[in-house]
């Protein structure tokens, strides 16, 4: 009977060790602050092309990835970077939604929000998969934000559910970026 139960535990605990190891795998391929930003190029839901080498030297970009268009969180999100983008413009920051979404999707969301900023379908997850923020082997992105400085580099990562956070996290970053 004991050496049922031992050959039982075994499958279970070497799924166990899966799970965590490719959890921690997915985790360490996301960037962190300090690093440089993988450089990317998606199409926006204008059909315009959308380079962050481009933007690198002349714009601090916010680049934040969502599940998914015309979700309630994600509607949330997109909204409030909207209703604060007089703001972020006047710190000279950049913001670039990405989702798994298509360019056609992306534009409807924009239509009907009136969003005033680039959304970029990626549909195969590039941008996502270069970012480490798939959720798991799903065609969908975590809500991950990501500020970029002029420099290239990575200044903070929000990598929360709640789109609050990202507001306050990424408003307190922006912040940190200012001349005292």
């Amino acid at each position: 009977m004991k050496l049922i139960m031992k050959t039982n535990a075994l499958p279970a605990l070497c799924v166990a060790v899966s799970v965590v190891f490719s959890a921690a795998t997915a985790l360490a391929s996301m960037p962190r602050a300090g690093e440089a930003a993988p450089l990317f190029t998606g199409q926006d839901q204008h059909g315009k092309t959308v380079r962050l080498a481009d933007l690198v030297g002349k714009k601090i970009v916010l680049l934040y990835f969502y599940p998914k268009s015309f979700t309630p969180g994600c509607t949330k999100e997109a909204c409030g970077f909207r209703d604060r983008m007089a703001g972020l413009k006047k710190d000279n920051v950049e913001v670039i939604g990405v989702s798994f979404d298509t360019v056609a999707r992306q534009q409807q969301f924009t239509d009907r929000y009136r969003l005033n900023f680039p959304l970029l379908g990626d549909p195969d997850g590039k941008i996502a998969d270069l970012y480490g923020v798939r959720m798991g082997d799903r065609k969908m992105a975590r809500r991950v934000s990501f500020l970029i400085g002029l420099d290239g580099r990575i200044v903070h990562v929000t990598d929360s559910p709640d789109p609050e956070a990202h507001f306050e996290q990424m408003k307190r970053a922006i912040d940190g970026l200012k001349p005292h």
